[in-house]
């Protein structure tokens, strides 16, 4: 990476430094203070705003690069669910879809929890995925229902609990995110955040429990290799 690259131009630092920065910043829980010391530690003094400028201009171009490069690839079996966030004292519901591997295949913040936003939900599923699935699986929200029958009408659904633990345990690093941050200040606050965070989270998703350490050690290669050629592109 050099200065001259367009996207980093007119930037004080160097390009290595402030895609590393936001690799750190949706990589790992951390605050945006944090990052400014980790960097500090490293004798790159940087105020927690720039790192936060940075992490929105940089990160969303990286974001949409990896999700250009994974359309299509992931899996039929979709599993949806809904959680509940509170911002500023008012529910809103994150609506969240991800395949059998565990790779987020969309995130939609809304204030509802009924049809019309499962009907929203999966119409940016069906635009962004460019396929309708195999099969999808949800709890007993009647509402994935009714959407399911308008929206992708001969699509299998399964709808049971205790079959849409993937989907559920895939809130939980914006669980521990929202801890960090003592809560998202807005509903585009959040969407903003998630939108970047998750398509990060699926380059660096690597199972572990399948596999051997040095398979292991061989696909976290090639994922920090691809992070290296996104933020040079």
């Amino acid at each position: 990476m050099t200065d001259r690259d367009p996207l980093y131009r007119r930037h004080r630092f160097p390009a290595d430094v402030i895609a590393h920065a936001v690799w750190l910043y949706f990589r790992f829980p951390l605050s945006l203070r944090m990052v400014e010391d980790l960097l500090a530690a490293r004798g790159i003094i940087v105020s927690h705003q720039t790192v936060r400028l940075w992490a929105e201009k940089f990160g969303r171009t990286f974001a949409n690069e990896i999700r250009r490069r994974s359309s299509g690839r992931l899996g039929d079996k979709w599993h949806l669910d809904e959680a509940v966030v509170s911002i500023r004292g008012k529910k809103h519901w994150l609506w969240r879809a991800v395949d059998q591997d565990g790779f987020v295949l969309e995130v939609l913040v809304q204030s509802r929890r009924n049809a019309k936003a499962a009907k929203r939900l999966m119409r940016k599923l069906l635009k962004g995925q460019g396929r309708t699935p195999r099969v999808i699986i949800t709890d007993k929200l009647r509402s994935y229902g009714a959407a399911r029958r308008e929206i992708m009408p001969d699509v299998e659904h399964r709808s049971h609990k205790g079959l849409n633990n993937r989907a559920e345990n895939s809130h939980q690093p914006v669980r521990r995110r929202e801890r960090i941050m003592k809560r998202f200040k807005s509903q585009r606050h959040l969407q903003c955040f998630i939108s970047i965070h998750d398509p990060i989270a699926n380059l660096f998703h690597i199972p572990r429990h399948d596999i051997t350490s040095g398979h292991h050690r061989e696909l976290r290669a090639e994922a920090m290799s691809l992070w290296a050629k996104i933020a040079r592109a």
